[in-house]
């Protein structure tokens, strides 16, 4: 995600967003679910007016919380698609924490200006990247409902209390299919085409490492599944061992270099 870094309007509608997001996730078992809803599709609707905000800016920037805050807003996005499917599903508590902690980080670390002389089709690429991200997020957070739903069925509580557990298992199963592809074509065209992307040609950084360890992880789920009948316990901490590597990749090396290095690149 595209953030601006002071401007008034930008920070008004972040810090909006953020309330709005608070309101759910801090009084959850007084507003409802009307008004669970209502705060959650406000939140969604002040965060996505940020992110257009953001495009509009003279310096465009990008970071490690940028990208948290866009990941964030992605699987808000799918969860609000699958919510009209599914009505029964539930992790609104989860995604508004989610939502206000990626909002704050977001504005407290800005990230570094892209340089004007990058290519036209750098946007692209990295908004490849990002999809891949909140495809695999909300991959995540199927797991988690799924992990629920299989505790909810081990305590013999109410199984109608939110989505079926084969339901949950292909949906989530689906958004790592999609993260997996989107995931490949992001890696080829850093690989094939990086000095008209960044200047420089393909190099072994912790990035690099990381996210080709994701990709063979998620491969290996995907395999695993196919091949052996990977699920429950075993796909999930897969799952959540790829998503780990990922989120290394960009987010935890850009990190690193923005905030404990103090350096852009």
């Amino acid at each position: 995600m595209i953030l601006p870094s002071a401007s008034p309007l930008g920070w008004l509608l972040a810090l909006a967003a953020a309330a709005a997001y608070a309101m759910p996730a801090a009084a959850a078992s007084r507003l409802g679910a009307a008004g669970m809803r209502n705060a959650l599709l406000a939140a969604w609707l002040l965060h996505g007016a940020t992110l257009v905000l953001g495009l509009w800016n003279e310096a465009p920037r990008f970071g490690f919380a940028p990208a948290l805050s866009m990941t964030a807003w992605l699987v808000l996005t799918v969860y609000a698609v699958e919510k009209q499917l599914f009505p029964q599903m539930q992790a609104r508590w989860v995604l508004a924490v989610l939502g206000a902690v990626a909002i704050v980080l977001a504005l407290l670390f800005p990230g570094q200006p892209l340089h004007v002389s990058a290519s036209a089709w750098l946007p692209l690429h990295l908004a490849l990247g990002i999809a891949c991200y909140g495809l695999f997020g909300a991959a995540v957070v199927h797991a988690w409902l799924m992990t629920r739903a299989e505790r909810h069925i081990r305590l013999a509580e109410d199984p109608h209390s939110g989505i079926p557990l084969l339901t949950l298992e292909r949906l989530t199963f689906r958004f790592v299919t999609a993260g997996f592809v989107l995931l490949t074509a992001t890696l080829l065209a850093g690989w094939l085409f990086g000095d008209a992307l960044y200047g420089r040609a393909w190099r072994w950084d912790h990035k690099a490492i990381f996210s080709l360890m994701a990709w063979i992880t998620f491969a290996a789920l995907l395999l695993g599944r196919a091949r052996f009948g990977w699920r429950g316990r075993t796909a999930v901490g897969v799952l959540y061992a790829g998503a780990g590597l990922l989120l290394l990749a960009y987010v935890g090396s850009r990190f690193v270099l923005e905030v404990i290095l103090g350096r852009s690149a």
